[in-house]
């Protein structure tokens, strides 16, 4: 097996758009490359270009009449009405044009991604555009339209026999992916997301475990609001191992969501670079010791497009190559993006220290996120 890393990127990819206003903004995976390339992470030739999804490859997982109907809605022909049935043409999943074709783009990068490791040429790739993880097998939600992670994941199980563990670290609970393999005993998902008391998309407490062959393959730690990177850290990293060592995967899939950081206007937790920086380093850790070193990575949710996403999914790429960005970021990057960018844009690849206040009930969190997270691996905990 390949000691590499491959990165699929085309401007193909970007074309996922919803529309000006919508909070959901692939500039951000342009951003990202775009970073890596001026800081002298990224090198052409790692970079491997995506091939669109076949129609068959997206009904491993989505029904028929869906697919149809998200291509009838992308080319203007689809009725309000029979729309919403779908999800489509609501305030979360627009309509836009040529959005099936948009759409395969990410499923085929992702699947690209996934050729790329199963057959040994590379030990880990990642797709940026992928990771979106609340699309069901006939309806879309939550931004997402296709569910490129589930078709990855059916993919591999039925090309190459694999057993695959899911790892989603995104705010929101990776819903449509636990739904699509909640009886599967050869899919295990993890999740570690915002407390869905307030979130979209409301699901995965503790309690869901899985159904029929496949309970006790679906594990969530949801935290509370204003977690920080420590405790978030401690459930992740501890779950990780754990479920890894109880699952025994053939390969990981990760959803890198960076939506938990504490800028993002969407969710509501604390945490910082130091997560973003980490979170690879443990799923690379954990790839090395069960897979071989399998390790597929996506983006995922994500909405300060500008401070949080380049850096967090910048840190993804560089752990993949052993390498850790540091101190100021590229000149040439903040000079192209300035005067485009909401906000002003971080100097450094760390958050500066002090970015919010102290939170009060910080110890209260943690021992409570301690809790969540006993509850959660406790069968695994109990027969081992």
């Amino acid at each position: 097996m390949g000691n590499d890393s491959v990165f699929v990127y085309s401007p193909d990819l970007l074309g996922y758009k919803f529309n000006d206003t919508h909070p959901f903004n692939q500039l951000r995976v342009q951003l990202a490359y775009e970073l890596l390339k001026d800081s002298g992470c990224l090198d052409d030739s790692k970079i491997v270009l995506p091939r669109q999804a076949t129609d068959e490859e997206i009904m491993l997982i989505h029904d028929k009449g869906y697919v149809d109907a998200v291509k009838k809605a992308g080319e203007g022909k689809l009725s309000k009405e029979i729309g919403l049935n779908y999800g489509l043409g609501t305030e979360d999943t627009p309509i836009f044009q040529n959005m099936h074709e948009a759409s395969s783009w990410i499923v085929g990068a992702t699947l690209t991604a996934v050729d790329w490791v199963m057959e040994g040429k590379v030990k880990h790739a990642l797709s940026l555009s992928g990771g979106l993880h609340h699309g069901f097998r006939g309806k879309a939600s939550g931004f997402c339209i296709y569910n490129d992670s589930s078709i990855a994941i059916e993919y591999m199980k039925q090309k190459y026999k694999a057993r695959v563990l899911y790892v989603d670290t995104d705010a929101h609970h990776g819903d449509g992916v636990q739904w699509a393999f909640y009886d599967d005993p050869d899919v295990c998902t993890l999740s570690i997301h915002e407390t869905g008391r307030y979130l979209f998309p409301g699901t995965g407490s503790i309690h869901e475990k899985g159904a029929g062959k496949g309970y006790g393959y679906s594990f969530n730690v949801p935290v509370d609001a204003f977690t920080e990177d420590e405790s978030f850290l401690e459930c992740y990293e501890k779950s990780l191992w754990e479920v890894a060592d109880f699952f025994k995967p053939d390969v990981i899939i990760t959803q890198n969501g960076a939506d938990a950081h504490y800028y993002d206007p969407l969710t509501h937790l604390s945490v910082t670079m130091k997560t973003y920086a980490e979170i690879p380093r443990i799923a690379k850790k954990v790839a090395d010791k069960y897979c071989s070193g399998r390790w597929i990575a996506t983006g995922g949710g994500g909405y300060d497009i500008w401070r949080v996403v380049p850096r967090a999914w910048s840190y993804l790429w560089c752990v993949m190559n052993d390498n850790a960005p540091a101190g100021r970021i590229a000149e040439s990057w903040l000079t192209r993006w300035d005067k485009e960018a909401k906000h002003p844009l971080p100097r450094t690849w760390e958050d500066e220290t002090g970015i919010y206040k102290p939170i009060p009930r910080k110890d209260e969190i943690t021992s409570k996120n301690r809790a969540t997270l006993e509850k959660s691996l406790y069968s695994i905990r109990k027969s081992s």
